[in-house]
């Protein structure tokens, strides 16, 4: 009996290891800094995609908080560099910003410029010509003032960044960095959340999962036409009064859940179908490689 129980707690502290220790046997959910990518990590899966095809009738997974990587559990919304998240397959960068060209999560520094942001991504595209990147800029509060200028100051020496607001298709848009723009930011093409307000609160994950795979259906009833859809995954029960969930928590809980939800929608979907963004918090290389699976 004893010999029973002792190794009943070191299983459990075992499991428990495991599940804090950044052990990601699934690869549907990522908080290791280091990049070890599988054979079948796709750095050019956009090459696959034909050129007349409107930005806006892709799928394309995005991270949410791209530069989030300081100052703790609160804070960190991902795990890898920003080159390292591009070479994984990510495609859309969630940047913000504060007044002086400094990347921050809310009122935390997070050890880049937004000129950081840009030289890194052109130095991917200059490998990976058939790619494209996507960044919408969030002026962070109360950082507001001066973010445009900022912006419009690191961009104006490049001469393959789009600004404008209409549409690209992807053969217009293959190596270039594609501005976003949503709420008082105005560069670039337009993008829209299918989030309503406060959905990023979470308390209860099941409630969660019920509220992505209705962001989800709007964005495929939506995706397509004159704008880019935006749906997040990522969530945080930080600042709530009937919880304490980190982004990490969440992240932990509902990708296995998203990896599996997305994997059912690629046997049943259209051809024509799309989802948009789906910007995700810590997402492994296999969640990542079955939202552009969804591109058929």
């Amino acid at each position: 009996m004893r010999n029973i129980l002792i190794w009943t707690v070191l299983a459990s502290l075992f499991i428990a290891f495991q599940n804090d220790c950044g052990c990601n046997a699934q690869q549907d959910f990522n908080d290791r800094a280091d990049f070890n990518p599988p054979k079948s990590n796709a750095p050019d899966w956009m090459a696959s995609i034909e050129d007349r095809k409107l930005l806006s009738h892709i799928t394309i997974p995005g991270s949410h908080d791209t530069m989030a990587r300081y100052w703790g559990l609160l804070v960190e919304c991902q795990a890898l560099r920003l080159k390292d998240q591009l070479m994984a397959g990510i495609r859309y960068l969630d940047i913000r910003m504060d007044g002086n060209s400094k990347i921050v999560h809310g009122l935390f520094k997070q050890k880049a410029t937004f000129a950081d942001v840009i030289k890194i991504t052109q130095e991917f595209l200059k490998e990976h010509k058939k790619e494209t990147v996507l960044i919408r800029v969030k002026p962070e509060k109360p950082f507001k003032k001066n973010v445009k200028k900022g912006v419009q100051k690191v961009i104006q020496s490049y001469d393959n960044i789009i600004i404008r607001s209409s549409i690209p298709t992807m053969g217009e848009a293959r190596g270039k960095i594609v501005l976003v723009q949503k709420d008082k930011f105005d560069l670039g093409i337009p993008i829209h959340g299918t989030d309503e307000e406060g959905d990023y609160m979470v308390t209860n994950i099941d409630k969660k999962k019920g509220k992505i795979q209705i962001h989800l259906q709007n964005a495929s009833e939506e995706c397509g036409k004159d704008k880019v859809i935006l749906s997040y995954s990522s969530g945080t029960g930080v600042g709530t009064i009937r919880g304490f969930l980190t982004p990490k928590d969440v992240a932990r809980k509902v990708n296995p859940w998203l990896h599996s939800y997305l994997k059912g929608l690629k046997n049943i979907i259209k051809a024509e179908t799309c989802y948009g963004v789906i910007a995700m918090d810590f997402p492994g290389f296999d969640l990542i490689q079955t939202v552009i699976k969804l591109n058929r």
